[in-house]
């Protein structure tokens, strides 16, 4: 038999799950969507600057790319459960590369606009592939542990990104930010030569799109899936609202530079990293999730209300804006892995698809927060953000308040 290579000599060394190596990429995958979020946030004056247009025209280029990345979701979604998930990150990070290269080259705001599209479209993929690998590899209160590490590794990047994206900019201007998530995607196509396909792939007709769109109407046809999928995505617009309305509110409305900015941002990261972690030990000591999910949902809804109604005060202050990242970040550590984890957990056999449409639907309120932030933004309070953050508090209970009990739920129709 002849020993699998990789194009050189050596024979090729496998990643297999449970090892430190199989971790680290898992986490290197899904924390390539937020490389074209969190990094470029203390580069939006200075784009906008450079390309002439004002700064809430730039909030168009976190929106669009959101909305590419959740779009994309619905396509890898099915692609992924039929093809696997290897093609998925490959053609994802690859797209990525030649997104992230049209960004680089951007002369106006249309043109940049378009290169975002791109990297969100192409960030969808290794993005998808992570959270489906992890229910491919695991389930039950395993999974449910290691979908809390993969959040954990996640906000390593948001602890991080700003403060490089401000270092690269201080190296070569906001154009030089894009080269970072060609060096990731890089990165990962080395890594994934590494690993074995892990879907449960069966031979069966090529798509069609009566068969996708049958597949994920069962899919929002579950009640179980729709109210964790649900409130995830609202959790998600609560952060995403202040993601965007902090870099707004601090380098705009406060003033300060982009290098503070960045060290604030990636300081308060560090709760979502707490939040993940404190929600692992719970798991450990068998907590159950709709627990750690009402915990979150009551501190990320006091944190909000704190914030409005310091902004309606009309005392400019960031005390009470950086007690809103932090409590926010923190309950989303909370939230996330418990209502990602309770979306799929009834549907493994479209793992896939499932893990898309829920991701899509985070990317969908997050373009949504964003953007509403950048509109309404005042110039001088953190009032459009605080309003953000609590609509979207309010519409996550709402979502979680419409699951069935335990004994009622029932699980998705098998196909």
């Amino acid at each position: 038999m002849i020993p699998l290579t990789d194009g050189w000599i050596r024979p090729r060394r496998r990643l297999r799950p449970g090892t430190a190596a199989f971790s680290a990429l898992i986490g290197l995958l899904a924390a390539l969507p937020t490389f074209g979020i969190d990094m470029i946030l203390p580069s939006l004056p200075d784009t906008a600057a450079a390309l002439r247009v004002p700064s809430s025209a730039i909030g168009s280029a976190m929106g669009i790319y959101l909305l590419s990345l959740g779009i994309a979701l619905l396509v890898y979604g099915p692609l992924s459960d039929r093809l696997g998930r290897r093609p998925t990150i490959i053609g994802g990070c690859l797209l990525l590369i030649g997104g992230s290269l049209g960004c680089l080259a951007a002369q106006t705001l249309p043109q940049l606009l378009l290169g975002r599209a791109v990297q969100g479209f192409g960030a969808a993929g290794p993005g998808l592939a992570a959270m489906a690998i992890v229910r491919d590899v695991s389930e039950g209160e395993t999974a449910r542990a290691r979908m809390s590490f993969v959040v954990l590794v996640i906000n390593l990047v948001p602890m991080i990104a700003p403060t490089v994206g401000a270092a690269l900019m201080g190296l070569g201007g906001w154009r030089l930010i894009h080269a970072a998530p060609i060096a990731a995607s890089l990165a990962a196509l080395l890594a994934v030569r590494h690993v074995d396909e892990t879907a449960r792939l069966t031979p069966s007709p090529g798509l069609n799109a009566r068969a996708v769109l049958q597949g994920y109407a069962r899919i929002l046809a579950d009640p179980v899936f729709r109210g964790n999928a649900l409130c995830n995505a609202a959790s998600a617009g609560a952060v995403f609202a202040y993601i965007t309305g902090s870099a707004l509110v601090f380098i705009d409305a406060f003033g300060v530079s982009p290098q503070t900015y960045g060290i604030v941002f990636g300081a308060s990261s560090l709760s979502v990293m707490a939040g993940a972690f404190l929600n692992g030990r719970l798991v450990a000591r068998g907590g159950r999730p709709r627990q750690a999910i009402g915990a979150g949902l009551a501190l990320a809804t006091a944190v909000a209300a704190i914030l409005m109604g310091a902004a309606l005060a009309g005392r400019p202050s960031p005390v009470p804006v950086v007690v809103a990242m932090v409590g926010t970040a923190l309950a989303f550590g909370l939230i996330s892995p418990n209502a990602l984890h309770g979306a799929t957990e009834p549907m493994p056999e479209a793992a896939g698809a499932a893990s898309g449409v829920a991701i899509c639907l985070q990317m969908l309120a997050g373009a949504l927060a964003s953007d509403g932030v950048a509109r309404i933004f005042d110039g001088r309070s953190a009032l459009s953000m605080a309003a953000v953050m609590l609509g979207a508090c309010l519409a996550a209970i709402a979502a979680i308040a419409s699951l069935p009990s335990p004994a009622a739920g029932r699980s998705m129709p098998r196909s």
